[in-house]
């Protein structure tokens, strides 16, 4: 089925015997349960009360017992360790998580940290900067976030005396490629039974955080100043979870519900500095306004900066200094959103002239040496929103190209990566996303052979943005209460999106209403076409005022949305934001 904007996938509805009655459940929230596949009582039940007891026991992880040893032993030993992280918010706070952690068994630990420059080293481990932590007296590095394809950057700093540990959630070389000669802590090695593959960085750090507590108290309970620091931990395991747009189930579930939970009561200054200068401290953060509001802001240290100082605002960083740089990436953001308009802009209109939007070339890939290496991946990810097809942008730099990859469900960016790697220096990533460098003089042929492998692989209707629809609903069904116990079902992201309710048979009532300062936004009032109890339901459509202007009151719709409450002057109301809108014949 089809919308104005989007192609409709809905879900098959579940079988009529599954039901979930034990649970006392309004009917509604019943079939949305019914069809993400939550089907039987305790399943919903763990769902719907995420407990950290359900938390895989660390020692499952692979390699987690011998880098906990190792890390250990250094601590006692009076080695000096270097965290070295990934310069976006999940390596940022992987490298916060572990910092703290050591620092409360060891307050006078001999610790460094260190995240290399997104525009001048570029992503991953490098042997120039593992060389300058060993000149500068480092015994062992731990990565975070990074590191399980370095194999040459390890070796060159063991040949150099450094022992290393390389934890990271990224995929693995493929195929069944070389690892670094390090110890490895990753959910997916080869051979792996740990149940859950997909932790983010700052999730392998937390899970070797724990397993270093363990460790140090020598006992699978851990003291209760550990116990409370690991607590503590759990508002940046939130942030790196969500930041990095894992999926939001098992796991990740647990770890972001109480992070979120815990998120305003956190005793890290920087990070009570981070939401007070966003004006969040009133309000309740969940993880829409940590993955469009603080993420952002730590994520603008590393595109436009050093993200250095946003290590520093969550592990040292106190009173005055603190509130500055959370001041400062407020002011960053604000720049990189500048940046990041611009680019899209004159992305999407090169895109367009050179043909790669229309069926026949199913990837948009493009270079240009004005572009912000830090911010084409934004840029990226609003092309694909635009366009529906997996998106390249580069700053050409002389003779390289540097920049970043984002991709559509039906087409993994790293496999496409992987099979054109003759043409690359570099790359990494997932399925989603990706990092990559080409030689200026090879991009046409990256370009070529990246175009060809799309080509091969997308069928012209995957390049239609997919709207996921859980299921259909009635306006009538859509009181506060039900719609709170919906809302109950977040955190929602990747893999656990907000409900998607498709309204069949509707209408406005009213004429469209354009709404903000230049009126891109618009509202409806709609009604069900027999209902007759004339009940109505506002509905707002984001930044879609130029297509509501196809719209008209009494003309027949299906219409999906997202159901909300809005809190006005104490008062709650049901309202909608619309997805996208059918008109009916």
């Amino acid at each position: 089925m089809r919308g104005l904007l989007h192609r409709w996938l809905l879900r098959p509805p579940p079988a009529t015997e599954e039901r979930l009655s034990g649970l006392a459940l309004p009917p509604l929230l019943e079939r949305i349960l019914l069809a993400r596949g939550l089907d039987d009582e305790d399943t919903v039940r763990r769902f719907r009360d995420p407990k950290l007891t359900d938390l895989h026991d660390p020692r499952l992880l692979p390699g987690v017992d011998a880098a906990a040893e190792r890390l250990v032993d250094a601590v006692r030993g009076d080695e000096q360790v270097a965290i070295y992280g990934d310069y976006d918010v999940d390596g940022i706070t992987a490298t916060a998580i572990l910092y703290h952690v050591i620092r409360a068994v060891a307050p006078n630990a001999r610790l460094v940290t260190y995240v290399p420059h997104r525009i001048d080293e570029g992503y991953g481990l490098n042997a120039e900067a593992l060389r300058h932590l060993r000149d500068g007296g480092a015994d062992l590095v731990v990565s975070v976030d990074c590191g399980i394809t370095a194999v040459e950057p390890v070796a060159a700093a063991r040949a150099a005396g450094l022992d290393v540990i390389v934890t990271d959630h990224h995929a693995l070389p493929e195929p069944e490629g070389q690892l670094p000669d390090a110890i490895l802590v990753h959910p997916r090695l080869p051979g792996s039974e740990y149940p859950f593959g997909e932790l983010c960085g700052a999730g392998v750090a937390f899970k070797l955080a724990w397993r270093f507590a363990m460790r140090w108290c020598n006992s699978e309970r851990v003291s209760g100043v550990l116990k409370k620091t690991l607590v503590d931990m759990l508002p940046l395991v939130a942030l790196g979870t969500i930041a990095d747009v894992v999926p939001l189930l098992g796991e990740n579930r647990i770890l972001t519900t109480w992070g979120l939970r815990f998120i305003k009561e956190t005793p890290i200054s920087g990070l009570r500095a981070l939401i007070e200068a966003s004006d969040l401290m009133g309000e309740r953060i969940d993880s829409h306004k940590v993955g469009f509001v603080l993420g952002p802001r730590l994520n603008a240290c590393g595109r436009m900066g050093h993200a250095a100082e946003a290590v520093r605002l969550l592990t040292e960083a106190r009173g005055a200094e603190a509130e500055a740089i959370a001041r400062s990436l407020a002011d960053l953001n604000k720049e990189r959103q500048q940046v990041e308009r611009r680019i899209t802009e004159a992305a999407g209109q090169r895109a367009e002239t050179l043909g790669m939007t229309g069926d026949d070339r199913r990837v948009i890939v493009l270079a240009d040496p004005s572009w912000h290496a830090g911010v084409v991946g934004i840029a990226c990810s609003r092309l694909v929103e635009r366009f529906g097809r997996p998106t390249v942008l580069l700053q050409e730099q002389g003779d390289v190209c540097r920049g970043s990859a984002r991709s559509i469900d039906a087409y993994s960016i790293h496999a496409g990566l992987t099979r054109v790697a003759e043409h690359l220096v570099t790359y990494g990533g997932h399925a989603a996303a990706a990092g990559l460098t080409v030689e200026t003089r090879n991009l046409e042929a990256f370009t070529e052979a990246l175009t060809a492998d799309a080509n091969a692989r997308i069928e012209p209707d995957q390049l239609v943005p997919t709207l996921n629809v859980d299921c259909d609903a009635d306006l009538r069904e859509l009181d506060l209460v039900t719609v709170r116990q919906i809302a109950q079902l977040s955190p929602f992201g990747r893999a656990n999106r907000a409900p998607a309710l498709r309204v069949v048979e509707a209408t406005i009532t009213e004429a469209p209403r354009p709404l903000g300062a230049t009126g891109r936004h618009v509202a409806l009032r709609l009604r069900g076409l027999h209902d007759a109890s004339r009940r109505t339901l506002r509905g707002i459509w984001w930044g879609k005022a130029e297509v509501a202007e196809r719209l008209h009151p009494g003309v027949p719709l299906d219409v999906v949305i997202e159901p909300k409450i809005n809190n006005w002057q104490g008062n709650e109301t049901v309202e909608a934001e619309i997805k996208d809108v059918r008109i009916r014949d």
